[in-house]
């Protein structure tokens, strides 16, 4: 799951940005409220965490801004406000929960799941293909109803095979999008993964669901348009 983290601390938002992706997240930084709303329009996110004082454009409107075009999406304010009249502000603004500065990981990992967790399985929470589950909250996989035990890089590689269930995608998008680097077309560490998984989540089962695609990458798809 991708969050946004608009701080303008930057020794704040490196804290936050290698704690979350410890736990598994995606995360990319906005130190500004200009970057903040530009980021928002061009990628797809399922948090953003949101401090009020911000250089270029407030948090406040940010917010406002946001919750114009995307009333669902969740929104952690984090600030060092601590005044309750900001704290209304921010919650009449369209914030689903507030975290004031100084404040405990353990505390913001916490609020991150549950506003995760409210969102409904519409929204793409639960990922499925044929009898192939994804939770991507509570970071569980099954396969006709066995739970299988993934790592985290297995576990973000068959999340965006199934976000991509049906489309071609190449070795390239897949090092950007799973392990946010640049392809390095010496390494062959998608193809190693991609056998990582298909161990666990097609041996043994029928029908196989994750397919190579010769000159191109890789594909999962659903039975009936699966092809040898």
């Amino acid at each position: 799951m991708r969050i946004l983290v608009v701080e303008d601390d930057a020794a704040l938002a490196s804290f936050l940005k290698k704690g979350l992706e410890a736990e598994h997240y995606a995360v990319d930084v906005a130190p500004d409220g200009e970057e903040a709303r530009c980021a928002v329009s061009e990628s797809d996110y399922d948090l953003i965490m949101l401090d009020l004082n911000l250089p270029k454009l407030d948090g406040l409107e940010v917010l406002r801004a946001l919750r114009r075009k995307q009333r669902s999406l969740p929104v952690l304010v984090v600030t060092g406000r601590s005044r309750i009249e900001d704290r209304v502000l921010a919650l009449d603004g369209g914030a689903d929960d507030c975290l004031i500065k100084p404040f405990s990981f353990s505390e913001l990992s916490a609020r991150v799941r549950a506003l995760l967790r409210r969102r409904p399985v519409v929204n793409g929470l639960l990922l499925k293909v044929a009898d192939l589950e994804l939770n991507r909250v509570e970071r569980t996989v099954q396969r006709s109803g066995k739970r299988i035990e993934l790592t985290s890089k297995e576990f973000g590689l068959l999340e965006y095979l199934l976000r991509n269930a049906g489309h071609r995608v190449t070795r390239n998008m897949i090092v950007e999008h799973v392990w946010n680097l640049s392809f390095d077309t010496g390494t062959n560490v998608v193809d190693v993964y991609i056998n990582y998984l298909r161990k666990k989540v097609d041996e043994g089962f029928t029908p196989r669901l994750i397919h190579t695609v010769r000159g191109v990458g890789y594909e999962l798809r659903c039975p009936s348009e699966a092809v040898a």
